[in-house]
């Protein structure tokens, strides 16, 4: 019983940490998930290229599916990710996601998606690795497009489709989510207010650059990415609780903006956005 399958990465239009709304959008670039069922009931996982990485959340997201759709299973779990871990990438997200279609699909069972993206949400929660419950990256990696959400009660307000190209700068150190100062994220919820109006609205651009703006001040980053990329792109901010930042447009600007990112320490590529979501493979 074996199953396959991939979730893109995904980028922050607002940070669900000051007021349980979020919104983030699906980027061209996957983690990979295989998983092996078998009758031992126990279940292990690996992360390929980091023997040491933690897989608590990928081996929750296994026994989930199996507690909802199986009969006991236990099995193996590997990993392969495109997307630099702790860099605000959504690379939990992601690998809940396709850990969670893997393990549907070993088991050859009907597919939900939204109902998917629940399990691996429920999961990440009980594995401790995210504040909010990240309903927002999630849904945005499993369904493709824009979403936006409620994180507090992991309702989907919202998707959309954006057809853009996107610069992202990942710089060398690295940011957990459940190290975020949440009462400091707190202080910026007006502001955060502001940017819910936006994305419901459809001005994921401006959304996101006033988003950016607010949470590097509140969680300590370089606002200078941000400025450098502006005005040429539709919008640019810090993705997740960093340290990546990404910014959407036309090609031409996003690779002005890639160029200069590209003299900062750290790696820097060009992309697309993802509309498809997570699929097994």
């Amino acid at each position: 019983m074996d199953g396959s399958a991939r979730a893109p990465a995904a980028g922050t239009v607002l940070n669900a940490l000051a007021t349980g709304t979020g919104s983030a959008f699906a980027i061209d670039e996957y983690v990979h998930a295989s998983v092996d069922l078998d009758d031992t009931g126990e279940v292990t996982g690996t992360v390929a290229g980091a023997p040491d990485a933690d897989t608590t959340l990928i081996e929750a997201c296994v026994r989930a599916v199996v507690r909802e759709h199986g009969g006991g299973e236990g099995g193996h779990v590997r990993t392969e990710t495109e997307i630099p871990m702790a860099g605000g990438l959504k690379s939990s997200s992601a690998a809940a996601n396709a850990t969670v279609l893997a393990t549907l699909d070993a088991l050859d069972a009907d597919i939900d998606r939204e109902a998917a993206c629940r399990l691996g949400v429920d999961a990440a929660r009980r594995a401790g690795v995210t504040v909010t419950g990240a309903f927002d990256d999630a849904s945005a990696s499993m369904l493709g497009g824009v979403t936006v959400t409620d994180n507090t009660d992991d309702a989907l307000l919202d998707r959309t489709e954006r057809d853009w190209d996107v610069a992202v700068f990942v710089p060398e150190e690295r940011a957990y989510s459940a190290d975020a100062d949440v009462d400091r994220c707190e202080r910026v919820a007006p502001t955060a207010r502001v940017v819910e109006e936006l994305a419901l609205d459809g001005r994921y651009g401006e959304a996101m650059t006033v988003n950016g703006f607010a949470f590097c001040a509140a969680l300590g980053f370089d606002t200078e990415p941000m400025v450098a990329a502006l005005p040429d792109v539709a919008g640019v901010s810090l993705s997740g609780t960093g340290p990546s930042y990404v910014a959407v447009g036309d090609r031409a600007a996003v690779e002005r903006t890639r160029d200069r990112w590209s003299d900062y320490e750290g790696t820097t590529w060009q992309t697309t956005t993802q509309t498809d979501g997570a699929r097994p493979t």
